[in-house]
């Protein structure tokens, strides 16, 4: 009788325990989430500039989104946690020398991002392959590689036409003075689609001027058509 009624005993008090932890415990999960999506810009599909055959375009005046706060803190990374549907959130970083690689870059071949469905165009595309395993915070810059959180997918077009020259120039900046940039990549997704429609790319140097920029990139291809929601693609 005594063991049952310990037990007895046991189970109400997890039972009491356990809805203590639901009510009290879930706004600190829905803050914490929140927490995680205000270091992200979202975008809405009517907010989102016309592709003009341009790779990419300034967005909000070329001026970045970054708070003076943001600006003040030590060197960092941060790679969102993927959404409910696997798709990548947001890549946040104050980059400085010590962070940029020194090893060559691992294979990425085994990483299938969402809506990874690739086919070649020779014809239409230099490297062949429509599609690449895209870093929301270029290798070059923070020597992350088969990071999940940090891997979409993008267009050769996007990759190497739209962010490259950006990431180029942050990289070449932060070599040459020994200064720190903010920065920080957004993929924008419509809805539930699989393939994002561009990435919203911001940076800002912290002890000059010379590094400030917010653009758009376009997750598009030139004489290609591709269906965002499930990453199909096919010639125009």
């Amino acid at each position: 009788m005594k063991r049952k009624y310990r037990q007895r005993i046991y189970h109400i008090f997890a039972f009491i325990l356990l809805i203590g932890c639901l009510i009290y415990g879930l706004p600190y999960f829905q803050n914490h989430t929140d927490s995680i999506a205000n270091h992200a810009i979202v975008l809405k599909e009517e907010e989102l500039p016309a592709y003009k055959g341009e790779p990419a375009v300034e967005y909000h005046d070329n001026q970045p989104f970054f708070t003076k706060e943001d600006l003040q803190r030590e060197p960092f990374e941060e790679y969102g946690e993927k959404d409910s549907l696997g798709r990548c959130t947001y890549a946040y970083a104050l980059i400085d020398a010590d962070m940029m690689p020194t090893d060559t870059r691992e294979s990425l071949l085994e990483v299938y991002p969402t809506g990874f469905q690739n086919n070649e165009y020779p014809d239409l595309i230099e490297d062949r392959f429509l599609y690449n395993r895209c870093h929301l915070i270029a290798f070059e810059l923070t020597g992350e590689n088969v990071n999940m959180n940090n891997l979409i997918t993008g267009t050769r077009y996007m990759n190497i036409e739209g962010m490259l020259p950006f990431e180029n120039r942050c990289a070449s900046y932060i070599r040459r003075t020994g200064n720190h940039v903010l920065y920080r990549v957004t993929p924008v997704f419509i809805d539930d689609e699989l393939v994002c429609r561009g990435v919203l790319m911001e940076a800002e140097s912290v002890e000059d001027d010379e590094i400030s920029f917010c653009i758009f990139c376009f997750n598009v291809q030139p004489g290609i058509e591709i269906d965002y929601q499930t990453g199909k693609n096919h010639r125009s």
